[in-house]
């Protein structure tokens, strides 16, 4: 070990003190500035490594180390918390985090301490009293956890008690970003244990059909679960006791089954409530019906500080076909499933139910990457002027949810956050509705008689002098067309605007019977001593044969792309 040498002072003011201590085999450094006669000193933040079994996410990874020292903090990592994340500390030491040795030393020093896990008994023994601890704590399953670390005089924040109902937490919500984890890797676990693929596929062996996916519980975890498995191809149908997650489950490409009992389920914070007896007999019909039919069940559903709700019964799996999965995402509070075994994978009545309580470990490395940004987003509001010190402020609502235990007293369970109230809005007067001229597919009343009387005579002259001077070859010919342009008019006048494109494609393809019109003016019959110019017709009639043949086969062909569009 080797002695601290006091480097010399520097006047006038500006640095006060550098000093280096060599400790066993790792470097802190401690920087003190004064600044008109203040001393002010950057903390250091503590990175230990996770003593839970089987956890191999770390609490913040390079690329976040590298903008906590932009904020004016110092960071040290201990050895090794990083190698499950593919996070060595080599990648740690080039981005200016320093790494400890000993865990102890670490907890001892550190002014801030980032973890995923709630600490262990030895490590709250080795906190130095007036720390800032930043966690998931879970107080209200944890009481005697708060009464120890209450008694180090410690600060601590409880990653799980942020009020997730404030927009602006949304960006420290590490609850979310890690369910999000947890319901993809569900559904990998569901493939993995699964016998067969996701999407349906004809192949020359035969044709394969789609698995049968159900998502017990539509919250963060679930819809990730729904993205998931309708990417891979399956067939997905989910359940909430929450109405509103309907429009987002179909969202995502999954069908929403309702229970046949109106009750409301929103708990608050985006979590789900108790429902009553009569709900949860309905609900357990409805997973009885769904169980028989689906090859995989996928079980998310949690209420805050109490055990998880058990929604599939032996039962039920006992009805479900040889080869089926369960993943129960609630195994580490109790699971939804009777029959599953926390932290194993088993097999019952010839269904594997999957009850890991590591799925968000099983992809480490995104798991840790999201959980570091959101510690990263909380010490931003912790410490606003960037000078490597934080401020719990308790005017803020989002800290103040989050400080379970300030200074060594328990400040945990945190009053409701002052949301913005939401003003009334005032009667609307009515407003005069114009009268609109009738549109297409709009019906109408009957014609004012004078304006009919006017439209009739100007027609009746009109026909009489057509019928007075023209050839009367011409006559026929004329009120075929008149007949026609009525005809049209009453059809397409009185079809809605919606239906126009395939109305249009249609009618233009069965109108190109015009074309055997220009065929037989092609070729005319003989006409007797009448004089026609023939070449001027022959030409019309070529054009008309073109532009028929356009709409006859392009007519035909928008409305089979129309039609496709509504098949999947």
């Amino acid at each position: 070990m080797r002695d601290t040498q006091a480097l010399p002072r520097w006047q006038p003011g500006g640095w006060d003190s550098l000093q280096g201590a060599w400790q066993g085999e790792w470097v802190l450094f401690s920087i003190q500035i004064e600044m008109n006669g203040e001393q002010r000193m950057s903390l250091l933040i503590g990175v230990p490594r996770e003593v839970f079994a089987g956890e191999k996410r770390v609490a913040t990874v390079p690329e976040v180390v590298e903008k906590l020292i932009k904020l004016g903090f110092r960071v040290v990592v201990e050895t090794g918390a990083g190698a499950a994340a593919n996070c060595d500390d080599d990648t740690y030491r080039a981005v200016g985090a320093e790494i400890a040795e000993r865990a102890a030393k670490l907890w001892a020093s550190a002014d801030i301490v980032f973890k995923v896990r709630a600490p262990s008994d030895e490590e709250v023994a080795s906190m130095r009293e007036g720390c800032t601890l930043i966690s998931f704590i879970w107080p209200a399953q944890n009481p005697e956890l708060m009464q120890k670390l209450a008694a180090r005089k410690v600060t601590v924040l409880a990653m799980d008690a942020l009020p997730r109902q404030l927009s602006r937490a949304q960006k420290m919500d590490a609850l979310t970003s890690q369910a999000g984890v947890a319901g993809y890797r569900a559904v990998i676990e569901a493939a993995n244990a699964f016998g067969r693929f996701f999407n349906g596929q004809i192949t020359a062996a035969g044709k394969v059909p789609p698995a049968k996916v159900f998502i017990a519980g539509a919250g963060v975890a679930g819809l990730a679960a729904i993205g998931a498995a309708a990417g891979l191809g399956a067939v997905v149908r989910a359940n909430d006791t929450r109405a509103e997650v309907a429009d987002q489950v179909k969202s995502l490409g999954g069908e929403f089954v309702k229970v046949d009992y109106e009750e409301e389920g929103s708990g608050g914070g985006g979590y789900a409530k108790v429902m009553s007896e009569g709900f949860q007999q309905a609900q357990r019909e409805m997973y009885a019906r769904e169980a028989k039919q689906a090859d995989i069940i996928i079980t998310t559903a949690l209420i805050p500080g109490k055990p998880a709700p058990k929604l599939i019964t032996a039962e039920m799996v006992q009805s479900m076909k040889p080869g089926s999965v369960i993943v129960d995402m609630a195994a580490e509070q109790g699971g939804n499933c009777e029959l599953t075994v926390p932290g194993e994978a088993v097999v019952r009545h010839g269904v594997t139910i999957v009850g890991y309580t590591d799925l968000v470990s099983r992809l480490a490395k995104q798991s840790s990457t999201l959980y570091a940004t959101n510690l990263f987003r909380l010490t931003e509001e912790l410490c606003k002027t960037k000078d490597g010190k934080i401020d719990v402020n308790f005017e803020d609502d989002a800290i103040r949810g989050l400080t379970v235990i300030k200074d060594g007293e328990i400040t945990w369970p945190a009053p409701a956050p002052k949301l913005p109230a939401v003003a009334a809005k005032p009667a609307a007067a009515p407003v005069p509705v114009a009268k609109k001229a009738h549109g297409h597919g709009e019906p109408s009343g009957p014609m004012a008689a004078k304006t009919m009387a006017i439209i009739f005579g100007v027609a009746a002259v009109l026909f009489w002098l057509i019928g007075a001077y023209a050839p009367a070859a011409f006559l026929g010919h004329f009120t075929v067309f008149v007949l026609a342009c009525f005809i049209g008019y009453m059809v397409v006048w009185n079809v809605k605007p919606a239906l126009h494109t395939p109305l249009m494609s249609v009618t233009n393809a069965v109108s190109s019977i015009i074309a055997i019109g220009a065929l037989v003016q092609i070729a005319p019959p003989e006409a007797g001593s009448i004089v026609r110019p023939d070449e001027v017709i022959r030409w019309f009639a070529l054009g008309a044969i073109v532009l028929a043949t356009i709409n006859m086969f392009g007519g035909f062909a928008v409305t089979q792309r129309m039609l496709e569009m509504f098949r999947k």
